[in-house]
């Protein structure tokens, strides 16, 4: 690494960066709590789920190991004693975000999801409620709108165009926020009253604390505006009459900035303990103010919310306790008695330090992309925020989304960037990050768009990350209390060496560009010929993962190399087989002969090989249809003879498919014209990643290096 790079960061961020003032520094906490990290891995998705300490979990394990804790529902000393722990840790999490006792409670739930979802359910809606939430709303937010609208209630989204001042409800407050409303929802044919609605109307507002798509930051004195005054937000729109209590989503936000309920008197707040410490996952928790929780009903009753029931008549008495009304069943006591121990770890460290640790290692690498350019001078990255010079790097968050641009201006596919990030130990998160509202609105896809994009097939986590030339999300890295420069340093390295054009000349005048390209086949032949490299061999895989066959030239097709994986194993299950689950795939050889035009597998549990003939007019198997990586396929499948003798290959029943064609829709571009959804010229067959992996024989050598290596062999004695 050069340390010149980290001097300057320091000399820039040296107060804040790796808590100077704490009982470890940050290289402390990544030698003693993070040794799984040493091989490289960097890991930034911290808002997606944050690590868990090695030293939390040794103390979570001693304590699970030397104490014994039982079902809070029991009356056993042991019982008695766990339901002291949960009382505790409801404490503990009230005093993260700075509320009394006296006006909150604590519930605990499955995660914040099921907080959310809870607040929908028991919501008192009518036809004269609202549901209003900002656009930059995880997709748990948005829904509970279908409870809203279910009940004949209006939903809405905002924008708040200006930030909020710092100065409570004063008029220079008021003046300088902007709300901008978008359509209103109804369903069951419900309109608009004639008169304003009724007073006594319930109405909720749904925001978060900190945006998961962009990082930016509400201020937290809306909450107080809409509970104190909203007539002077919502201006003389019908729906600022009624009750509005106000919703929270601290999911991400309560990372580094809890709202501190002492202030900002918000009825509903959501969050999730791994968000904060890594572990455990699948605990969260509502924290309720107590004149909310009166207004909410539990439909549902269950042994933990029911005082007394009859099971043959309809008579049920609920319990009184607010915790006890709404956390059904059994408490995770187990996992809400670890929490205790993540929060001691946070606490030592203290909240403020990790936000300013973490937000100088998001503004370092904010920084860093802004600058890149392209030997032509042209501007590499594209930042997803609403920051200004102004806003103190403080407040820009843990996370920077951004996507990145060739020098002609198209991008390249945040797919393609998760890809060979992976491949360098980098791991981060790409797409909408379920804020769909965030998405459109940094990226600017309309309505048209975004249905456009859904029609041509385009789902959450598939790999159509580019369509009609725009892309359809983003490339997310976010920071933790344990990430340190040398994370962001290599990512940053990572991007300069992958995706900037440089103008470096090579050996035949060709000019070197970081980044990839897609060939079509008369493209890469053309490249073969003047390009200074020269391919050795090549290696053709005509049966996914089965062992392949290796020529010195081989025809180029649409999809790639001809044949090359254009044939799979399908268990009688559905399942697609590799070697990964059958580890005996890879005894089957293959060769094709074109000529002959025939495709020759062995194998040494078959006595004769299997050729299979490649014209059309061979297949007698009929054509289905399977999914596979995000794509659904036609497929031709072959006799019961083939079958068998796969089968009887790899020791378990399966049936071969030939790829037929990966089903692309056709849709509409704005002159009416027919194109291709997604920008791609050609189809693909069965491949994980792309038609071509070219590897170089200094990475083969150095690979070999280390299979014969003492250290690979102490590990591996039998290979």
């Amino acid at each position: 690494m050069d340390y010149a790079d980290k001097e300057e960061f320091l000399k820039e961020f040296g107060e804040d960066y790796g808590y100077p003032n704490g009982p470890k520094s940050i290289d402390q906490i990544r030698a003693t709590e993070f040794k799984r990290l040493e091989n490289g891995t960097v890991y930034l998705d911290h808002a997606g789920a944050t690590l868990y300490s090695e030293l939390q979990m040794e103390a979570i394990f001693r304590d699970f190991t030397t104490n014994v804790y039982g079902n809070p529902h029991s009356q056993s000393d042991i019982s008695l004693a766990t339901c002291d722990i949960v009382r505790a840790a409801r404490e503990q999490v009230l005093d993260y975000f700075n509320a009394s006792m006296k006006d909150y409670k604590c519930i605990f739930t499955s995660g914040a999801t099921a907080a959310l979802k809870l607040v929908g359910e028991a919501f008192p809606w009518s036809h004269q409620s609202s549901y209003m939430y900002t656009m930059e709303n995880h997709n748990s937010v948005l829904g509970i709108r279908e409870y809203a609208l279910s009940q004949g209630a209006a939903a809405f989204a905002i924008d708040v165009e200006e930030a909020v001042d710092n100065d409570g409800l004063s008029e220079g407050l008021v003046t300088s926020t902007k709300i901008s409303l978008h359509p209103i929802q109804r369903r069951k044919g419900a309109s608009f009253p004639e008169r304003d609605p009724a007073g006594d109307a319930y109405n909720l507002f749904a925001f978060p604390s900190e945006c998961n798509f962009s990082g930016s930051r509400f201020n937290l004195d809306l909450v107080n505006i809409m509970k104190k005054n909203p007539e002077r937000i919502l201006e003389i729109s019908p729906f600022s009459k009624g009750r509005w209590m106000v919703l929270i989503d601290a999911a991400k936000g309560c990372v580094t900035q809890p709202p501190d309920l002492s202030k900002y008197p918000v009825d509903f707040v959501v969050m999730s303990f791994y968000k904060i410490f890594g572990y455990p996952t699948g605990l969260g928790a509502l924290i309720m103010r107590n004149d909310a929780a009166k207004l909410l009903k539990n439909t549902y009753f269950s042994g933990g919310t029911v005082a007394a029931s009859i099971a043959d008549i309809d008579f049920v008495k609920r319990r009184q306790g607010v915790e006890e009304l709404f956390e059904d069943g059994s408490a995770s006591f187990l996992s809400i008695a670890s929490i205790r121990h993540g929060f001691n770890l946070i606490n030592s460290l203290t909240v403020p330090a990790i936000c300013r640790h973490i937000a100088s290692l998001g503004m370092y690498v904010r920084k860093v992309l802004l600058s890149l350019r392209h030997e032509n001078g042209a501007d590499v990255c594209t930042i997803y925020a609403t920051y200004t010079s102004e806003v103190s790097y403080h407040d820009t968050g843990s996370m920077v989304s951004f996507n990145l641009k060739r020098p002609d201006g198209s991008w390249f596919g945040y797919r393609e960037v998760e890809k060979l990030a992976s491949l360098s130990g980098i791991q981060l998160r790409t797409g909408c990050f379920c804020n769909p509202g965030a998405c459109a609105k940094y990226l600017g896809l309309s309505h048209s768009d975004l249905l456009s994009n859904i029609e041509a097939g385009h789902v959450c986590w598939d790999d159509n990350d580019i369509i009609h030339g725009k892309p359809t999300g983003a490339i997310r890295v976010s920071f933790g209390y344990m990430s340190t420069f040398e994370d962001a340093k290599k990512f940053i390295d990572f991007i300069r060496n992958s995706f900037v054009s440089f103008p470096n000349k090579s050996a035949n005048g060709n000019l070197s560009r970081g980044g990839s390209s897609h060939f079509s086949p008369e493209g890469m032949e053309r490249w073969l010929s003047v390009s200074k490299y020269v391919i050795k061999f090549i290696t053709v895989y005509p049966i996914k993962s089965c062992a392949g066959f290796s020529v010195e030239r081989w025809p180029l097709c649409s999809t790639g190399l001809l044949h090359d994986r254009e044939w799979l194993l399908k268990s009688q299950t559905g399942e697609i087989l590799t070697q990964k689950k059958v580890p005996e795939m890879c005894l089957i050889s293959t060769y094709i002969d074109l000529n002959q035009e025939i495709l020759v597998v062995k194998s040494p549990r078959c006595r004769d090989e299997l050729p299979i003939n490649l014209k059309p007019d061979s297949y007698n198997g009929g054509i289905d249809e399977i999914d596979l990586y995000g794509q659904r396929y036609e497929v031709l499948g072959y006799a019961d003879e083939v079958n068998l003798w796969f089968s009887k290959a790899i020791g378990r029943p399966c049936s071969l498919l030939q790829c037929f064609s990966p089903k692309f829709r056709v849709c509409l571009n704005k002159r009416g014209d027919t194109v291709m959804c997604r920008d791609l010229e050609s189809r693909l067959n069965f491949t994980n990643e792309a038609q071509f992996l070219l590897v170089s024989e200094e990475s083969v050598s150095d690979l070999n290096s280390k299979l014969s290596s003492s250290m690979f062999t102490s590990y591996f004695p039998a290979i």
